[in-house]
């Protein structure tokens, strides 16, 4: 049963197939509806108003992005329109149509060197293509609509899709071997989980109605932390569970496995501010996983 109510307007999730998107028509009920390309394109401008006229949402959560943070080095102008120029006119757009709009974000808008968890009135201090355009994407949506949410997530993960969690599952079953990088820290982040949160602050909004100090930015990732290995391990051990071999895994340091974006040492957030404020409890990550695995060996 969705968390939505059934009765009420339409809710527009961009992102096509995306982890999200997907995770959001999956738990969302009838009422989401999903946009991608062509029909729905950050590199197409005019696609966006006519969308939102097409659809008349009564909220829009923009799960667009350009996630391919090795590229963006390289494609700078082409994630720069699908993180900051297209998601500030989408919530322009919004705005004069007086809609609400989650926007998802990344840790990647911090640099990684505060030593402790980051928490929502930090400074962001991007040190990757993909977290500028990111960070700036932020700034711009919530400028042009007052009714803008920024929901920062992190190493995100589901039972469909490209991630972390099944390359390392289909990895591990095919190598008595793996070697992980085990000095970066962050909060995996099940899409299921990001999706019910987003989920449960619609029905809110929709119940109590817009208030003002809804408005900003919140970190929305898994409870509690993990490295790369650790996450890993997890899934891996989880995965053994339903009879398929466990490799070695081994830890390595992030030089040892060199890509052209810096990754955050250290992304780890604090995401105490979503309960404080909606009263929704991310939950932690060891239980997001062992469900994500759970379900990927359902489906096979």
């Amino acid at each position: 049963m969705s968390i939505l109510a059934p009765e009420g307007g339409p809710i527009l999730v961009t992102g096509g197939t995306g982890q999200l998107a997907t995770s959001l028509v999956n738990l969302g009920g009838p009422r989401i509806k999903c946009v991608g390309r062509p029909a729905f394109d950050f590199d197409k401008p005019e696609t966006l108003a006519a969308t939102l006229d097409a659809v008349k949402p009564v909220a829009v959560v923009n799960a667009a992005a350009w996630t391919a943070v090795d590229l963006a080095e390289t494609e700078q102008a082409g994630a720069a329109r699908a993180n900051t120029s297209g998601p500030a006119e989408l919530a322009r757009l919004c705005a004069e149509r007086d809609i609400p709009l989650i926007h998802v974000s990344t840790d990647y808008v911090f640099s990684g060197d505060k030593g402790s968890p980051y928490v929502e009135t930090d400074a962001v201090s991007p040190e990757t293509v993909y977290g500028s355009t990111k960070a700036e994407g932020e700034k711009l949506a919530l400028a042009a609509n007052p009714k803008t949410l920024i929901f920062r997530t992190s190493w995100v993960y589901s039972a469909h899709g490209k991630n972390f969690v099944r390359t390392m599952l289909n990895a591990g079953a095919k190598n008595p071997a793996l070697k992980v990088v085990g000095d970066q820290k962050g909060n995996p982040t099940s899409s299921d989980d990001l999706a019910r949160a987003i989920l449960s602050v619609l029905a809110i909004i929709e119940k109590d109605g817009w208030k003002a100090d809804f408005a900003g930015i919140y970190h929305v990732c898994g409870t509690g932390d993990t490295t790369w290995h650790g996450l890993a391990v997890a899934a891996l051990k989880d995965a053994a569970a339903h009879g398929q071999a466990m490799p070695e895994v081994s830890a390595i340091r992030t030089q040892d496995w060199p890509t052209p974006a810096k990754r955050p040492a250290d992304s780890r957030m604090d995401n105490s501010k979503l309960t404080r404020v909606f009263g929704v409890t991310m939950p932690a990550w060891e239980d997001s996983v062992k469900q994500t695995v759970d379900q990927i060996f359902t489906q096979a």
